[in-house]
């Protein structure tokens, strides 16, 4: 038997949730601020709700290089067909920029014109 398989659901679903919040982080921390934004505001959007298998597809995404998770986002080059999971698709549909409004910027529409 497995040791994952000998956890208690309470132990399982802690480590589960811990798992979501290094995703989260590591998402805001990427290196860059372009891709912080990115990759931060998709996972505060998406990770909370992903299961098991989403979670380990974007844990995957996060080991490839900004440059190239850019670079798939921007169209600018298309994602090996290995890389090209559900996670990936959903980031690729992913607009940071709606997602920031309201993320305390109460500024954003004083000044039109």
């Amino acid at each position: 038997m497995h040791e994952f398989n000998q956890m208690s659901m309470t132990e399982t679903k802690e480590n589960i949730e811990n798992w979501r919040k290094r995703l989260i982080f590591r998402s805001w921390h990427r290196g860059t601020r372009e891709m912080d934004l990115l990759m931060g505001s998709f996972a505060d959007i998406h990770v909370k709700a992903f299961s098991e298998g989403e979670l380990e597809e974007y844990d995957r995404l996060l080991t490839n290089n900004d440059p190239d998770i850019y670079n798939w986002y921007s169209r600018r080059e298309d994602p090996p067909e290995e890389e090209m999971t559900d996670v990936l698709k959903k980031l690729l549909a992913h607009q940071p920029s709606e997602s920031l409004l309201g993320r305390g910027n109460t500024e954003a529409g004083k000044h039109k014109g």
